[in-house]
């Protein structure tokens, strides 16, 4: 069976693709949206797969700029700043901005996946094709090849527009054309979630921060959901001795667990059951070049540049692409050909610069995080915030809490930390020089 549209295809169904589904329909484009699964707002969610979104200032720009801020964020639960559990000792409170008011937002990936494809379909010009599993592309006729359970379809569109995540099928049709370069970059860690419950009728542990169990190798996450549950994502070493395939029985595990995390198995009755059920998942960068073909085809969200969660930027950077995208169209009047190549000129910079920021991040939350070190120069760092405001603004408030560019947000860092770098410098030099004259003067 062949399918004829004269529409702009979006290959994959998942929040990036179905808010640019949103973009488009009001830029007045035919719409086909593509998803290999079924409609997800009938199913359940895969088991162990959920991680949690921390939806920030990029994201909320997104929603805003379509009306869905205010739907979403009714939902979403506030998280003002770290709390750091220890192996032993109570946890402490590290606030993400000098004021303490500003928040990343803790929200159900698949909530907020239904209520944007909820949104696309209502929308006139969208079509929705669930159960099409995108299994062959010819990027200069537009024609695509979908497994369904009917079997199998073709549909020609005029754009074809890959949103379709880190395993991008159309990424993957490029690459075997020979039309782009890939890379991925895997970590020897892979991540397992669990469940902390209710207790009783109110949540187990604090609500308004993101809960860290820093331990040098490894660490674990947890986020607040509505229900007054947590969910826990586990980030451990794929190998060795301290690593998922080191625990088999359920007596080992609850060993490792009162061992590393002694306050967690009172929490988390299922914590042996979710341990061994819960599948593991992969953690890595993907990098391709170029995101798009002769205007025709083009990549965005993961499927161009996924990256590792430990900024929390992963959504939020796809829902700046589509903006940017958007942007591009409108500088370009809606010709694909000049727009995609200037929607990668603008984003592949900031794509690897958050790519790299949520590589170092992982280290300062599971090494960092726990160490008077660290928390000393936290300090100091808020302090010399509310001394220049505006002037000093922190790598984390920049990332989480505007929408500057993060390739300009390395290069303000790296300037405010040559600044501070020559102004302690003076500072031991004249601390050095007064210790002369003290000396001399003793002297004489």
């Amino acid at each position: 069976m062949t399918e004829r549209h004269g529409e702009i295809a979006v290959v994959g169904a998942g929040l990036a693709g179905c808010l640019l589904a949103c973009f488009l329909a009001r830029r007045g484009h035919p719409v086909a949206l593509y998803e290999r699964r079924p409609d997800p707002r009938a199913g359940t969610p895969e088991r162990g797969r959920s991680i949690n979104l921390a939806l920030s200032a990029r994201g909320l720009d997104a929603l805003r700029r379509i009306g869905l801020d205010t739907q979403v964020m009714a939902d979403a639960l506030p998280m003002r700043g770290r709390m750091v559990h220890p192996v032993r000792g109570e946890p402490e409170f590290q606030s993400y901005s000098v004021s303490g008011d500003r928040a990343i937002n803790s929200i159900s990936r698949g909530a907020l996946n239904n209520a944007l494809l909820a949104a696309a379909a209502k929308l006139p010009g969208v079509r929705i094709a669930f159960d099409h599993r995108l299994v062959g592309l010819d990027p200069a006729g537009g024609e695509m090849t979908f497994e369904t359970p009917q079997g199998t379809v073709t549909a020609h569109a005029r754009v074809v527009l890959g949103t379709d995540g880190a395993g991008s099928a159309v990424r993957g049709q490029l690459l075997a054309h020979g039309l782009l370069t890939e890379s991925v970059d895997f970590l020897d860690y892979g991540y397992k979630e669990l469940t902390i419950p209710p207790l009783g009728d109110d949540f187990a542990l604090d609500p308004g921060a993101l809960h860290i169990w820093p331990r040098g190798t490894s660490m674990m996450i947890a986020l607040p959901n509505p229900d007054r549950s947590f969910t826990c994502t586990l980030f451990w070493p794929t190998h060795g001795t301290a690593s998922f395939a080191s625990l088999g029985s359920p007596a080992a595990i609850e060993r490792h667990f009162a061992q590393h995390y002694p306050d967690l198995p009172s929490l988390a009755p299922s914590l042996v059951d979710d341990y061994q059920h819960n599948p593991v998942g992969v953690l890595g960068t993907v990098r391709c070049d170029p995101w798009q073909v002769d205007g025709r085809v083009g990549l965005l969200g993961d499927a161009a540049h996924a990256i590792v969660p430990f900024y929390g930027q992963g959504a939020n950077a796809a829902f700046e692409d589509v903006v940017e995208l958007d942007r591009c169209l409108d500088e370009c009047a809606d010709d694909w050909a000049a727009a995609l190549p200037l929607f990668q000129q603008r984003r592949q910079d900031n794509a690897e610069a958050i790519a790299q920021m949520a590589l170092a991040n992982f280290v300062e939350m599971r090494d960092k995080v726990a160490s008077p070190i660290f928390r000393t120069r936290k300090k100091i760092e808020h302090a010399l915030e509310r001394a220049l405001p505006d002037r000093y603004v922190s790598q984390y408030e920049l990332v989480s809490f505007s929408t500057v560019p993060y390739a300009e947000v390395r290069r303000r860092v790296r300037r405010q930390y040559q600044v501070l770098g020559a102004v302690a410098a003076g500072a031991v030099a004249a601390l050095a020089g007064a210790a002369v004259l003290f000396g001399r003067g003793r002297r004489g």
